[in-house]
């Protein structure tokens, strides 16, 4: 921190970093303490909102605050509700000057899902481990009672505490009451309701809950699709006016799920300079507590070593004693009563992902206030120029690519490229053989091709760019966007196309293209991306060419069929390998009659 700059230059600084994305900030003075904390929809928008004004325009005490400012934190979560419950956290612990004090010890309202026959939704502000699933916490009471009596209005449950056992059903101690009539219920109590389709139902509250919204949508998609088909024009009606309510319910949070309790998470940024470790630490599925810690490797330490120091000074800054650590990889920790995990999918894997972003923002704070001009702040200025060139919300740290290629409309394969912080991430680079297009049609494999790929994503649940960029014009483009509309996906990040010819830049919906200055650094990554993409493209098509060919010739050898042509392919990779190798080569790959076939077709060949 640095306290003879003035508050204005310090956000200044860090300004172009700043997300338009959810989170909490704090404001921090010149000895380093919390002064006040904040929540916000927008971070950018907010924290700007503290200097575009200021001093002239500031009420006496916030004009006082902000002058005290010598340093700006802040932690990006994934909705303003976790916003909200991390602020009001972050305030009881540190008591903020310029904070109202929160020291009451109100807990936040659950929506519950009881363990028993047929379970029942209901609201609760205590957390009891009775086997029950709480699915929250939501930040008031209002709200919470706004989402169940939605869900309870598009999906029929039971609201009675009747003792709905199997053998209470089939003696048919129970009779419809007038829920069932008035069609808030399906009446399981008196069996007119399967228990699998009832817990069917739960089902996808659970995931509703939970944000996972786009896999209900589609399923009652299919549901409307096949009742419109038997003619069942009001049960079609229903599920559209269904689809339609989830349509406009939004609940995308972080953790909603309270047994995630007591784990410490990890995220790493990383490079040649910097080992950044972001720590957050979570109870009853919320966020408690977050920090950031920056190591300075010295002796080439690996990764390993570098995040375990932090994780044992992060946990003993916090007197954390969490049993189970959350981190990107494998590390050998000290504590054998303390289980290590690297989270592939789900709940914990959102939170790993949550700490890692932010440790990339941190990083950038970091190139931002030491105003360096190395590669990585190079890196950084670009991707905000091409930020501000594609008018995108926020800076593409993740950004993907998709060229095709094909010769004569034979080994139609695409190429997907993915570039991370302005650098090729080349272990996340992939090929495409065309499976579902026959002869040259470049739109429907893009189309193929865009679907694959995000489908693939959503169903293992890891996250989605921030980029996605069509190598071509508006025909390549629209076909693309045909399957992020099939995948709901519109809007949740930006996706331009770019035409070689002029180099313009097609965005969806607008025929008129986007113009970047030929000298600009951030048309310069683009074409890198692009080329980058189409390289990688031709190199797979030239070696599905090759394959295709030495695999028709190996097929003229007797005894040798597709699999056994496969197998030398994958070892020998060449025709001239194959010529050149010996009989015990090919025996390490094929059987010795085989062998023996290879060395005397290609023997009179020769001849």
């Amino acid at each position: 921190m640095n306290n003879h700059q003035s508050p204005l230059a310090i956000y200044h600084q860090i300004q172009s970093a700043l997300p338009d994305e959810p989170g909490v900030y704090r404001f921090l003075n010149h000895i380093g303490t919390v002064i006040y904390v904040g929540k916000a929809k927008s971070l950018k928008k907010r924290v700007a909102s503290y200097f575009v004004s200021y001093p002239q325009q500031q009420q006496g005490k916030t004009r006082v605050m902000v002058s005290h400012i010598a340093d700006i934190q802040f932690t990006v979560v994934e909705s303003e509700q976790d916003a909200l419950l991390l602020e009001n956290t972050l305030i009881k612990q540190l008591q903020p000057r310029y904070n109202v004090l929160l020291k009451d010890d109100k807990t936040y309202p659950y929506i519950c899902i009881k363990k028993e026959e047929f379970p029942r939704l209901i609201l609760t502000r205590h957390f009891r481990r009775d086997g029950s699933e709480y699915l929250g916490p939501f930040p008031s009471m209002h709200q919470a009672a706004e989402i169940l009596e939605f869900l309870k209005k598009s999906f029929p449950l039971r609201t009675c505490n009747l003792l709905l056992t199997p053998e209470n059903i089939r003696k048919k101690k129970f009779r419809p009451c007038l829920e069932y009539h008035i069609g808030n219920c399906k009446a399981p109590c008196a069996a007119l309701q399967s228990e699998a389709d009832y817990l069917h139902i739960i089902s996808q509250l659970r995931h509703i809950l939970k944000g996972n919204v786009a896999g209900v949508l589609r399923e009652l998609q299919q549901e409307m699709t096949k009742a419109a088909t038997d003619l069942d024009f009001e049960k079609a009606q229903y599920l559209k006016e269904k689809a339609n309510l989830l349509g406009n319910y939004q609940s995308k949070s972080t953790v909603v799920n309270p047994t995630l309790h007591n784990i410490d998470v990890f995220g790493v940024a990383a490079d040649d300079k910097y080992f950044i470790v972001n720590y957050l630490r979570i109870a009853n599925g919320s966020i408690i507590q977050t920090k950031a810690l920056e190591l300075v490797p010295q002796l080439e330490e690996s990764p390993e070593s570098l995040l375990l120091i932090a994780m044992q000074e992060l946990r003993l800054q916090s007197n954390s004693h969490s049993e189970e650590i959350l981190v990107p990889f494998e590390v050998e920790f000290p504590e054998k009563n303390t289980k290590v995990n690297v989270p592939k999918l789900g709940d914990k894997k959102k939170l790993l992902d949550l700490a890692v972003r932010n440790a990339l923002y941190y990083k950038q704070q970091k190139w931002l206030k030491q105003g360096e001009k190395n590669y990585a702040q190079r890196s950084f200025d670009t991707l905000n120029q091409l930020k501000k060139d594609l008018r995108l919300t926020e800076i593409p740290l993740h950004i993907e690519c998709f060229d095709n290629s094909n010769f004569q409309g034979s080994y139609p394969v695409a190429s997907m490229v993915c570039f991370k912080e302005g650098k090729p991430a080349k272990s996340e680079y992939r090929h495409f053989n065309i499976k579902t297009v026959t002869g040259i049609d470049d739109f429907a494999s893009m189309s193929e091709i865009v679907w694959r790929r995000y489908r693939r994503l959503l169903d293992e649940e890891k996250p989605l760019p921030q980029l996605v960029i069509i190598d071509g014009g508006k025909g390549q483009l629209q076909a693309a966007m045909q399957s992020i509309e099939q995948l709901e996906l519109n809007g949740k990040f930006a996706i331009v196309g770019i035409a070689k010819r002029l180099e313009e830049i097609y965005v969806p919906k607008d025929s008129v293209p986007l113009y970047i200055d030929k000298k600009s650094p951030s048309l310069k990554l683009l074409q890198q991306i692009r080329n980058e993409a189409h390289r990688f493209a031709i190199t797979f098509h030239r070696q599905q060419r090759s394959k295709g060919t030495l695999q028709s010739q190996l097929l003229e050898i007797p005894g040798i069929g597709e699999a056994k042509a496969e197998k030398l392919w994958q070892h020998f990779k060449s025709l001239k390998k194959i010529k050149a190798a010996d009989a015990v080569a090919l025996r390490a790959v094929v059987d010795a009659k085989s062998a023996q076939a290879v060395l005397a077709y290609f023997s009179a060949t020769k001849t």
